[in-house]
């Protein structure tokens, strides 16, 4: 890079203001210091969204960023927003780290995300579709059907979507209808005809009634115009312009959208339960008839349905939004099933190991640790793992923690299939872990059934730890084998999350693992562990130890830095320490997904640390620490973010990289190239603002992920 463009790049970074904070200044409780969190997740879904608008992605790409920022948001409203109108209604008058009311956050939040749907709905409507007709694919309006067509969706509405759908009238005998969470629905008003049927009884009057059609999801949203594969007509415009067989004889109005959000926080009060497992079941059938949070409407809707729909379902003007575009997005992504290369990423076929098809497994573990960096290694080498420890006879036991597991995961029937081979089989399945809880609890009731030692977790915390231990009788021992990794023990995802794993026979990391188990399991008090960082036990203190050690290299005139690489940044003591290394002078570079609550560049403060977040092809999930240590570098790979709760409120596990390629292949090819990024990465800037990185006239494009394709662990 060109020395003007560094130059811009440092003036951009740094802030030099009396608004903002120094070392000096930071006092408990000095707002300055931190970014609010809600806000900055809701950035990273900004971020999202920008790569729908970003011309240089394929088409289908595009879409699909439009459908993941639609599923991102419904989240971030299920949860975060749920939570802080839940703190508003509570009274709650503990401010944010960053010194705001949750009333103050709700009402900078809604600003915030108007302008995002407004920016969502005008590309899908004006770029998009517009450009997906152009390619072939259309997703046209009912009254651009031909005759032909029409009386076709008629004969299809009679035969596939008449009879599974339920119109709900509101008067003095029908009260307003339950309406279910995230569902689709069309609204109108139903009259009498203009002219009274013979059969009405005299001076009869039919009062205008509100009614309320639940648009089904058995039937596709995306419902194909006669043979075609690529001509579709939405299932809402199908069922408006045939409602009339709902109401014969009756005079309906206008068809409207809405779809109302609901809150999905689970509260799980485990100090008073018997019987974890049946809680979480209770609560999940409470999930449904959560609280209304937000309520979406078509553009297009009357004030009066908008007023009758937000007090039927006690919800404020300030909690609906107008949505000029087809509701649920996402639905739209079964467009990326079509079979158009030509519109999607260029495919690649992942990297396979070398040591897969030898001889044993076990073998090659034996001879040096394995690292594999998903998804441009093959997850196959996971559940090949996991595969060999089942069939080989000289394996004993295998434990291992399922986080998400996913319901097509092929790892939990091998596990069934150990046990059923007489193998001692232990699994910790997190049945807590948010919009998981039904695949898990199925699947943990599978494993029990089949006399797999199941384990749901441990009072009071999250076992989110990505973790197998695989033993194996060698001669007259016993060899342990570990499986370390920072994503989850899902194949499907592995597609298409970046994760980081390694395998390794140490003797103290296996031993550290058996100790973890034990503490899993057994309830054992354990408080010292050789190689492994371990929430809640020691992950904070060793972190922070390790930040001190960079402290005292730079202070003692030896070259600090500290690289890592996680999905968030949320914990204030981390956060302090940090910015007390930056004033030390420790070179430091931060690369995060989504929140961060640190405030970088600014003099006197931070102005030694970058924040940078890269949004591509994959979602970044790995979680890789690198520090220089005075030439002797460090690197960590695990589960744990740096935010509170992972530090203590869950069970998480770093473990070193030692193996010397293994350790200068993250610190000196992966972790520079999500720095070295220039087409797909933001900064973060000290007013909260990321930016697209600066690229120089003289630099060429890169994009880590692509580079990344060709440069694995494996090749």
């Amino acid at each position: 890079m060109s020395t003007a463009a560094k130059e811009e790049i440092h003036r951009h970074r740094v802030y030099d203001t009396a608004k903002l904070p120094t070392i000096g200044s930071m006092a408990e409780g000095d707002t300055r210091l931190f970014f609010n969190r809600e806000l900055s997740l809701l950035n990273f879904h900004a971020r999202v969204l920008d790569e729908a608008s970003n011309v240089s992605n394929p088409l289908l790409e595009r879409l699909k960023f439009l459908g993941i920022f639609s599923s991102n948001l419904d989240e971030f409203f299920m949860i975060r927003v749920s939570g802080l109108k839940e703190e508003v209604d509570g009274k709650v008058t503990e401010l944010s780290p960053d010194g705001m009311t949750p009333a103050e956050q709700l009402n900078e939040l809604r600003l915030r995300i108007l302008p995002l749907i407004q920016n969502q709905a005008k590309v899908f409507r004006e770029e998009i579709l517009p450009e997906l007709r152009r390619k072939g694919i259309d997703v046209t309006k009912y009254d651009r059907l031909e005759p032909h067509e029409r009386k076709q969706m008629g004969e299809y509405f009679t035969e596939n979507i008449l009879p599974v759908l339920t119109p709900l009238a509101v008067d003095r005998s029908h009260p307003f209808p339950f309406i279910s969470p995230s569902s689709l629905n069309l609204g109108l008003i139903v009259s009498a005809p203009n002219k009274p049927s013979p059969a009405d009884p005299p001076k009869s009057k039919f009062e205008p009634r509100f009614v309320r059609i639940k648009v089904p999801s058995v039937v596709p949203r995306l419902i194909p115009v006669g043979l075609s594969t690529t001509r579709f007509v939405l299932l809402e415009d199908v069922i408006e312009a045939n409602v009339e067989h709902l109401f014969p004889g009756m005079r309906p109005g206008a068809c409207y959208r809405f779809r109302v959000t609901r809150d999905a926080d689970i509260d799980i009060r485990e100090s008073e339960a018997s019987d974890l497992l049946s809680l979480i079941q209770e609560e999940l059938r409470k999930r449904r008839f959560g609280s209304p949070v937000r309520l979406e409407v078509s553009s297009d809707m009357p004030t009066e349905m908008i007023q009758y729909l937000s007090e039927s379902l006690e919800l404020t003007e300030e909690d609906v939004y107008k949505v000029d575009a087809p509701l649920a997005l996402q639905d739209f992504l079964s467009l990326y099933d079509i079979d158009r290369p030509d519109l999607k990423d260029e495919p690649f076929t992942p990297a396979t190991p070398q040591w897969l098809g030898q001889e044993s497994i076990f073998e090659a573990i034996s001879a040096r640790d394995i690292l594999v960096h998903h998804p441009y290694d093959s997850y196959d080498c996971v559940t090949e793992f996991i595969d060999a420890a089942v069939e080989d006879e000289n394996v004993v036991a295998i434990k291992m923690c399922l986080y998400r597991t996913g319901a097509e995961s092929p790892i939990p029937p091998a596990l069934i299939r150990a046990s059923e081979q007489g193998k001692q089989v232990t699994t910790l399945i997190e049945i807590k872990a948010r919009f998981d809880e039904e695949p898990n609890i199925e699947w943990a009731q599978q494993l029990d059934e089949a006399g797999v030692h199941v384990v749901y977790g441990v009072i009071g915390l999250k076992t989110h730890c990505k973790l197998t231990l695989v033993v194996r009788r060698e001669g007259a021992a016993l060899k342990r084998y570990v499986h370390i990794a920072s994503g989850n023990y899902n194949p499907t995802t592995s597609c298409t999350y970046t994760d980081v794993g390694l395998f390794t026979a140490d003797p103290e990391i296996g031993a550290d693992a058996t100790d973890l188990f034990n503490y899993l399991t057994g309830c054992s008090r354990q408080t010292e562990y050789r190689k492994l960082l371990v929430a809640p036990v020691n992950l904070r203190e060793k972190m922070t130890g390790l930040i001190d050690r960079e402290i005292e290299h730079r202070n003692a005139g030896r070259e600090a830095r500290i690289v890592a690489k996680f999905n968030r940044l949320a914990d204030k003591q981390i956060i302090q320490k940090l910015y007390e290394a930056s004033n030390a002078g420790v070179e430091i570079d931060i690369i995060v997904r989504g929140i961060c609550m640190l405030r970088p560049g600014v003099a006197a403060l931070s102005e030694n640390i970058t924040v940078r977040s890269i949004v591509g092809r994959f979602l970044e999930h790995s979680r890789i620490f690198h520090f220089h240590n005075g030439g002797e570098d460090e690197v960590y790979i695990g589960s744990a973010d740096w935010m509170s709760r992972n530090l203590q409120n869950r069970i998480e596990v770093i473990a070193p990289v030692t193996d010397r390629p293994l350790k200068n292949y993250l610190k000196d090819v992966v972790l520079p190239g999500y720095l070295r990024d220039n087409v797909k990465a933001h900064e973060l800037n000290a007013g909260g603002e990321y930016v697209r990185v600066l690229r120089g006239p003289d630099d060429a494009g890169f994009d880590c992920q692509s580079f990344f394709v060709g440069h694995t662990a494996a090749s």
